[in-house]
């Protein structure tokens, strides 16, 4: 077994990995597709590093954690990668550097880059109304609470593609008491899942999206943050905006390009046997495998493989993702390969909703959550950092100061506490102990 796979079963020791570093060797990477180097001549203490490690595999022995696949780029190469536990514990299966994740709201960031390459071409407008493309959403009403129980009224303004991207076009995911039984009988909201799942339906995510249309909003458009279905709202008008399903869009535009090739709304059976299995999180704190369907496994295999939710849809790998991050460090670039300007970019990653965002210390731009006070939000990284994570408990950040790229894979639904995530950027940061240059060795 590669010293990178890490049994469930297998005793806690000292990582094999901390040897590798120690002599500035890189193991195989999680992070396919990217140049490893030296950790050292990366900014990092190899002896640090090996933290990661033990915290990975601590929580594989304590059962805490079934399996996980990280990666850490710096400077346009892989810093540290490990693959850890059982993807299918139930199947003796290990965890390996290609396995496929549930990446769920991970998608957003994706679809929000599909959107800005149309906005670039001039075949989207930010400030352009949601309804050119799904006309439903022309008489929007707002559900408010009244004495008598809930009233709906007008929305005060259009909904627009800059509020889908920011997360301020007053859709939720339905689940709120005024709104969850209207929601409930179109099949959404209370009905799928825990609000955001769309795999199990046979029917394209414009059907869906313009059903949604019919549906009363949560809050006034840019009025307040409400974390919803804005960026499936958007995955549908890149598909009406640029004649292409958005699977075909995103393969075409960003997956080819980028050598994103285990990127898939619904992977091929070629590829099923690498997806790993979803696990919940007990209120006692115990892990055990989730039930199939919505609220665990769902269907990304097998099932209707119609509904491309730009929301929350996607399925990658660690690999994958790294280099789609790497191309936003680079300013929309990698490898040749163009997809975005600098410009669009630096929009992208700025905050675009001032105190809408109640989160001490940070804000949010088009598609990210940045770090814009570190000492405020009392969390590591630099002013400037950005990120997201998904529900199976995936997580990512971009951090242009310091030139990194950190990516954490697994899947745990409901995770109720899990805090490895907080602890993986913790360490990750705490080993970074050289300054930022322009450009890696």
């Amino acid at each position: 077994m590669p010293h990178c796979i890490v049994s469930s079963r297998m005793p806690l020791r000292v990582p094999v990995l901390y040897f590798a570093l120690a002599l500035g060797v890189v193991p195989a990477a999680a992070g396919q597709g990217l140049p490893a180097g030296p950790p050292a001549q990366l900014g990092f203490s190899p002896a640090r590093l090996a933290r990661i490690d033990t915290l990975f595999r601590s929580y594989v022995d304590q059962g805490r954690l079934a399996g996980a696949v990280a990666v850490v780029v710096r400077h346009g190469k892989v810093a540290w990668s490990g693959a850890f536990g059982m993807a299918d514990r139930e199947a003796a299966r290990p965890m390996t550097p290609d396995a496929l994740f549930r990446i769920a709201s991970q998608s957003k960031a994706i679809t929000s880059v599909a959107a800005m390459i149309l906005v670039e071409e001039g075949r989207l407008r930010l400030n352009e109304p949601v309804s050119k493309y799904l006309p439903g959403f022309a008489d929007a009403r707002v559900a408010v609470s009244t004495d008598s129980g809930r009233a709906l009224v007008p929305i005060h303004r259009a909904i627009t593609i800059r509020q889908l991207l920011t997360q301020t076009a007053g859709l939720s995911y339905g689940t709120d008491s005024l709104i969850r039984d209207d929601y409930q009988a179109a099949g959404l909201g209370p009905a799928a899942g825990y609000g955001w799942y769309l795999a199990d339906k046979a029917e394209p995510i414009c059907t869906t999206m313009d059903r949604l249309g019919t549906l009363p909003l949560a809050a006034q458009p840019g009025e307040e943050w409400i974390y919803g279905y804005a960026t499936d709202v958007l995955g549908c008008i890149v598909e009406r905006a640029s004649g292409l399903p958005l699977d075909q869009f995103f393969r075409q535009r960003i997956f080819a390009p980028l050598r994103m090739n285990n990127s898939w709304f619904f992977p091929p059976a070629s590829a099923a046997g690498r997806l790993t299995a979803v696990y919940a999180v007990t209120p006692d704190g115990a892990l055990v495998r989730a039930p199939d369907g919505p609220m665990g496994q769902g269907d990304y295999i097998t099932g209707p493989r119609q509904d491309f939710a730009g929301g929350a849809g996607l399925v990658s790998t660690a690999g994958d993702y790294a280099r789609f991050l790497q191309m936003l460090l680079n300013g929309g670039e990698l490898d040749g390969a163009r997809i975005l300007s600098p410009a669009t970019v630096s929009l992208m990653t700025a905050d675009q909703v001032d105190t809408l965002y109640h989160a001490e210390g940070m804000g949010f731009g088009l598609g990210f959550e940045i770090l814009e006070n570190p000492g405020i939000a009392g969390q590591f990284g630099s002013k400037g950092r950005y990120g997201w994570a998904g529900a199976y408990s995936t997580n990512y950040w971009v951090d242009p100061a310091d030139d990194l790229v950190a990516v954490l894979m697994l899947q745990a639904l409901p995770r109720r506490g899990l805090d490895v995530a907080d602890k993986f950027r913790t360490m990750v940061y705490s080993a970074l102990i050289s300054p930022a240059r322009a450009k890696g060795p």
